[in-house]
């Protein structure tokens, strides 16, 4: 009877539980591990530079220029629309065309 096993309160032996923690401590370190030698891969491909990471960024600063562009031409074409604006080029034209 001496050789008796102790049983813990759920039912595992010390000896196993002791296995399963050792199994997950490593476990743990190994997905540790993992996860730092994914990411050390992840940041050493985005220091490359590569087409395909760049393939939609000329379209899309076409697209924001457009925009712009855009914008700035109705700016424009509402401030000489405006009633003083039509005024003050009319007097310059009026001016640059008469004689003495």
């Amino acid at each position: 009877m001496n050789n008796a096993m102790s049983i813990n309160v759920d039912g595992s032996s010390g000896m196993m539980a002791r296995m399963g923690r050792k199994l997950g401590a490593a476990r743990d370190r190994a997905n540790r591990t993992a996860c730092l030698l994914d990411a050390r891969m992840r940041t050493l491909a985005s220091m490359q530079p590569s087409a395909e990471s760049e393939k939609g960024a000329v379209t899309a600063e076409y697209a924001v220029v457009l925009v712009a562009a855009t914008a700035f031409a109705a700016v424009l074409v509402a401030i000489v629309k405006s009633d003083a604006v039509r005024t003050l080029l009319t007097n310059i034209i009026k001016k640059a065309l008469s004689v003495g």
